[in-house]
């Protein structure tokens, strides 16, 4: 079968603040878009439900027409519909399925209700090409940090380890809160890491030798708040530059660690780091040396792909497609905790 020839994938999400959406052929990326309403929660350091909510209902036709356009088809053209069943936040994630459920209906074609946090890893292919079975990934997001063994997208994934209290992406926000910076904090720590010296300051390394695949970072969170706290009473200016070097130096070096620790004890020869925080040039940058000295062949998203977006729902939904698995009923519910080891919901 030629690649045209493969079903044409419609893939939205709406999990958090982003509406996301993509079409897929295959290993093929035709059209992404992406509506976000972060600026309309920066103010309040966080993501707001309901205005999330309220986001996706404004953007979600816009944005499909954006992608149908950016791709070049119409919507006769699509075979299958893929969408975010959970997790997530429950209202953005009852926007996304309900606007898919109406379009499945519409166009007389079958829904597919997937898992976020299986499509990051998916959307690796879209650049990479087809994902080497078995993989190990680290999915290290906003709300999850994960070590995934992944021997198939569609049908075998599990879980190795993951986050016992805050997530990599939420210490990121939280430290720099903490530091003066702006929401999101990811870009904006690691923005002012790279002006800074990550050995000025001895951050603790959270389940370091723990023997486990789990991850701690509230206790890294908490160590730099003391810090800085500290410095406010003795009246010292803060080194921002350092504090954020050397936070992320800590944060970067466990999940690093951790990840190379389960390709080796699995013995699995590829890794894939995706989510969000994966967009991180520290985090690209050790694994890379990590990875390299221990024998293994790294794969990262391009910064684009790492972020909330269609495209990898997409890429799920070809993959779960491909299997030849049922369609979801146009009944799917949500699920807001939906465990990773259910790429396909229901």
């Amino acid at each position: 079968m030629s690649a045209r020839d493969l079903p044409l994938i419609l893939g939205i999400e709406t999990s958090c603040d982003e509406t996301g959406v993509g079409l897929v052929r295959g290993c093929e990326l035709l059209g992404d878009e992406v509506a976000s309403s972060v600026d309309q929660h920066a103010r309040f350091g966080g993501v707001v439900p309901e205005v999330a909510s309220r986001a996706h209902l404004e953007a979600m036709t816009p944005t499909v027409r954006r992608a149908l356009d950016a791709a070049g088809v119409k919507p006769a053209d699509i075979d299958a519909i893929a969408v975010t069943a959970g997790p997530g936040l429950a209202g953005a994630l009852l926007v996304g399925v309900s606007a898919a459920k109406a379009y499945a209906m519409a166009l007389g074609k079958p829904l597919y209700g997937v898992n976020h946090l299986v499509g990051h890893v998916a959307v690796d292919q879209l650049e990479h090409g087809p994902l080497p079975k078995p993989a190990v990934a680290l999915l290290v997001s906003g709300g999850h940090t994960s070590l995934l063994l992944v021997r198939d997208l569609a049908t075998d994934v599990r879980s190795l380890g993951d986050t016992v209290d805050d997530a990599a992406g939420e210490a990121y926000d939280k430290v720099a809160r903490l530091l003066g910076l702006p929401y999101p904090g990811g870009p904006h720590v690691d923005r002012a890491a790279r002006e800074g010296d990550p050995a000025a300051i001895r951050f603790p390394r959270g389940k370091w030798g723990d023997g486990t695949y789990d991850f701690s970072f509230s206790g890294l969170k908490t160590a730099v708040a003391r810090w800085v706290e500290d410095a406010g009473r003795n009246g010292r200016e803060l080194p921002v530059p350092d504090i954020a070097a050397a936070f992320q130096e800590s944060v970067v070096d466990v999940l690093t660690r951790k990840a190379v620790d389960a390709c080796t004890a699995h013995g699995v020869g590829h890794l894939v780091i995706s989510g969000g925080v994966a967009a991180n040039s520290r985090l690209r940058a050790l694994a890379a040396e990590r990875c390299a000295a221990a024998g293994i062949e790294l794969r990262v998203p391009r910064p684009r792909l790492c972020t909330d977006n269609g495209a990898m729902i997409a890429a799920l939904g070809a993959e779960v497609v491909a299997a030849g698995l049922p369609p979801s009923a146009l009944d799917l519910a949500t699920d807001t905790s939906l465990p990773v080891e259910q790429p396909l919901a229901g």
